[in-house]
């Protein structure tokens, strides 16, 4: 990896970590360990590394869902693939919040020009979502797709405020019977 995609790998973590607003160009470049002059040799501003962020959690999100497609043909294992991110991610959502909720809520929050690409996180897994409630033959698939992000961010809110761990394992279990009792196709 070279040393533009190092800075960025490290931006995402810090931003995940501490908030975009919260971070530096001091703990950005100390945590690269290059000096803050070299740093703007191959960034000119924060929002130039945000940018790069938003596409690099757009390919990672992109091979996630490339990831749950290649393990299942069932539209429901596959939604239930995505809601499982809430306990396979259970200690950082505890600790820090979900990575794309709490950068889409700093974006807004801020109204940063940035709101648009944390948008465009949402609207993949959005879309991607309605297209398996789609192949599920369910009704109204756009917005049981909308159902399953505002399960999964509720859900990672009560996961960071309360840390309970057997309420969330108990209400993705809950969450994957009623994607399951959306499928249309046996009838």
């Amino acid at each position: 990896m070279g040393k533009r995609q190092d800075i960025v790998a490290i931006a995402e973590d810090l931003f995940y970590r501490q908030g975009f607003g919260q971070t530096p160009f001091t703990d950005l470049a100390g945590a690269v360990g290059i000096s803050r002059g070299n740093f703007y040799h191959h960034f000119k501003t924060k929002d130039d590394i945000l940018a790069e962020v938003v596409t690099l959690r757009l390919e990672k999100s992109r091979s996630m869902i490339a990831g749950w497609e290649a393990q299942s043909a069932d539209p429901a294992d596959r939604i239930c693939a995505y809601i499982r991110i809430l306990l396979a991610n259970q200690e950082l959502i505890e600790n820090f919040g979900c990575p794309l909720g709490s950068f889409a809520n700093e974006m807004a929050k801020a109204q940063h020009p940035m709101t648009a690409g944390a948008r465009q996180l949402f609207d993949l897994f959005h879309g991607w979502l309605a297209q398996q409630f789609t192949d599920m033959a369910a009704a109204r698939p756009e917005y049981l797709a909308m159902r399953v992000l505002q399960f999964s961010q509720g859900a990672a809110t009560m996961s960071n405020t309360y840390r309970d761990r057997n309420f969330i394992s108990e209400e993705v279990a809950r969450m994957c019977e009623w994607v399951r009792r959306q499928d249309r196709r046996e009838e």
